[in-house]
């Protein structure tokens, strides 16, 4: 495909640096650059703008969960499984990624979104402060088993990953939001890491905007896990339940032809 004119990659790296701090705070990213980079490069193959959407993302990822690992210092009995399980399950995905039509995924992504924005909004004191409902054993492999499912889906589709894995730290481990973020962003590293695997060998990705986009998502990254550290739990749940909104304002709409 030709390389996109100047105003499309400059419109492409705003995309990308809203998207890198939207994912830093609460995940979801992938929901705003995915449908920009598909618009912007309507020559590209889907699993070309699955691959370049990796390479950006995993820019981001890698300063937020570096940042996060500094101010937060997660459990690493939690996070090291769950990375893993997710590098496992985004590999899979990543293979089964040109099998799967995209529009399986929209009415199973928005009947999931409506469920964990409804609860979030109706349990106001949820992740406000941890409290882990499992230990040991069980609490590890609550962990595996989510790195691995999300981790999948990552692979394979992957909008809003970062938020699923927020929602299912607070509401079935029992973190706060602020611990939450930070072990999501670092299982989010190891399924883009994971992910380009796969499509690098495939020769999927383009390189060029690509790496433009990833400087962008590094930059919004920096400055969203920045600002949810020094805001706290209370904040990232409010943009928790902003961002999912949002997403299921557009892909509602999208599902009922309101809008491409």
């Amino acid at each position: 495909m030709d390389d996109p004119t100047s105003t499309v990659l400059a419109l492409l790296a705003l995309a990308a640096l809203a998207a890198g701090f939207v994912d830093a705070v609460v995940g979801g990213g992938g929901l705003i650059l995915i449908p920009s980079l598909l618009l912007g490069l309507p020559g590209a193959a889907p699993v070309q703008v699955l691959a370049t959407n990796k390479l950006a993302a995993i820019c981001g990822t890698t300063v937020s969960s570096a940042t996060y690992f500094r101010r937060i210092r997660p459990d690493p009995r939690t996070f090291g499984p769950l990375m893993v399980l997710a590098f496992v399950g985004s590999v899979l995905g990543a293979l089964a990624a040109s099998q799967i039509p995209a529009s399986a995924f929209a009415p199973i992504v928005l009947v999931a979104l409506i469920v964990v924005g409804t609860y979030v909004v109706l349990k106001p004191r949820l992740g406000e402060v941890t409290a882990l409902r499992f230990s040991g054993r069980r609490h590890t492999a609550v962990a595996m088993v989510t790195g691995l499912a999300i981790g999948f889906y990552d692979g394979a589709l992957g909008p809003g990953t970062g938020s699923f894995f927020v929602f299912t730290l607070v509401g079935l481990l029992g973190y706060s939001f602020l611990e939450a973020s930070a072990k999501a962003r670092l299982a989010n590293w190891a399924t883009n890491l994971a992910a380009l695997c796969v499509f690098v060998p495939q020769g999927a990705v383009l390189w060029k905007v690509g790496l433009v986009l990833g400087v962008c998502n590094l930059a919004g990254g920096y400055v969203g896990a920045r600002t949810a550290v020094s805001r706290g739990s209370r904040f990232v749940r409010v943009f928790f339940i902003v961002v999912v909104a949002a997403f299921i304002v557009r892909i509602g709409g999208e599902l009922l032809g309101l809008w491409g």
